[in-house]
């Protein structure tokens, strides 16, 4: 049986054996921006469970752009390596491609970690630091205020994304997805909601997303041209005066013309008092439609968790990969299950082939028939 899931996809020079990509998610366990033991424990198993992809957690280019002080980063020479240690580990014996988020909290910055809480830091209490964005509207009404960029501000964390870009080329890392969704930072500055600016970053849609197609298109001059780039959007704030799924077709055919290779679709994040409708595959619909109108490639996520489900999304022309979070987490060889559900075939790394089911005995060794 041919799988639509489970057929291999090319981006620029890359191709992945298969549409299975595991989402990037915050381990909120490094130190002072630097992978360790766990990165590589972690991201090694995802790397050996057959998905095509492995992007590793939003990683910030600046400490200042941090959610808690235990986030990843890619600010200096020490992040490098320490990426680099697990990056190499996880390419010599997994079979993914691997991809980074780079990325900045803004106003979403600093709290503790979520397992604490994940509770805001102010500026004055043990762990804080001021946190910039667009405008100095805070995430919530209990949350310390920001501190709006200025123009200088902007064009140096712009060089910030740069510098980062190159850090992961030296990584050896495929793909980089820039986050521009869940109410971080480049979020914040698409949505009215967060950007109340009264300069060209602020007020019309045009002014609005200035600032994401500045960045995207400097991060592109800086990556190879033979790797591809892609952002994550929240297509919707599910606020009424928020940024909405109309808006996120006009960025999506502007970052197309600027070298975007897909548009990873998620939803929400700039603001707590949004009521999202939960439910399986709720956020297809928005890659869909990004699909169709802005003709660029998308990946979508979102409570996917079932082969079949996957696999008609991607058949129906609704996606062109599906991520897995929480489900990459709950079930690490995904892509093995849903081979042998779909009836196609996965990726094995060459020493996992003894699980394959043509080649695994039938009855363990030793054990009565």
């Amino acid at each position: 049986m041919t799988s639509a899931l489970l057929s291999p996809i090319t981006l620029r020079g890359m191709t992945l054996a298969n549409r299975i990509a595991v989402s990037p998610m915050c381990q909120y366990n490094s130190d002072d921006g630097c992978a360790n033991d766990w990165h590589l424990m972690h991201l090694g198993s995802l790397s050996l469970g057959g998905a095509a992809l492995v992007i590793t957690e939003m990683t910030d280019v600046t400490p200042r752009g941090r959610i808690t002080s235990r986030c990843a980063g890619l600010w200096s020479d020490a992040n490098e390596a320490a990426m680099k240690r697990v990056i190499d580990f996880c390419r010599r014996y997994g079979v993914a491609r691997h991809g980074i988020q780079l990325a900045h909290a803004g106003r979403k910055g600093p709290t503790t970690p979520p397992a604490q809480g994940g509770k805001p830091i102010h500026p004055d209490e043990d762990g804080g630091w001021v946190a910039e964005a667009p405008s100095a509207i805070p995430f919530a009404p209990d949350w310390p205020v920001p501190e709006a960029m200025s123009r200088a501000r902007i064009a140096a964390l712009i060089g910030e994304f740069v510098a980062a870009v190159r850090r992961a080329d030296r990584i050896g890392y495929d793909l980089v997805e820039v986050h521009g969704g869940h109410g971080y930072l480049v979020h914040q500055f698409l949505s009215p909601l967060a950007n109340q600016r009264t300069d060209e970053y602020g007020g019309s849609l045009e002014n609005r997303m200035r600032f994401p197609l500045e960045l995207f298109a400097a991060m592109r001059a800086a990556w190879p041209a033979d790797k591809p780039m892609g952002m994550r959007v929240s297509a919707t704030d599910w606020m009424d005066g928020g940024w909405t799924p109309e808006e996120t077709v006009v960025l999506a055919r502007e970052l197309k013309k600027l070298g975007c290779d897909y548009l990873d679709v998620s939803t929400g994040g700039v603001d707590p008092r949004a009521k999202i409708p939960l439910a399986p595959g709720y956020q297809v619909s928005y890659s869909e439609r990004v699909r169709r109108e802005a003709g660029i490639p998308t990946m979508t996520v979102g409570l996917i968790t079932e082969p079949a489900q996957a696999e008609a999304i991607v058949a129906s022309g609704q996606a062109d990969m599906v991520a897995l979070a929480r489900g990459a987490l709950w079930n690490p060889r995904f892509a093995w299950h849903a081979a042998e559900a779909l009836k196609s075939e996965a990726v094995y790394a060459p020493k996992m082939m003894a699980c394959h089911p043509k080649l695994r005995p039938q009855v363990f060794p030793g054990r009565a028939s």
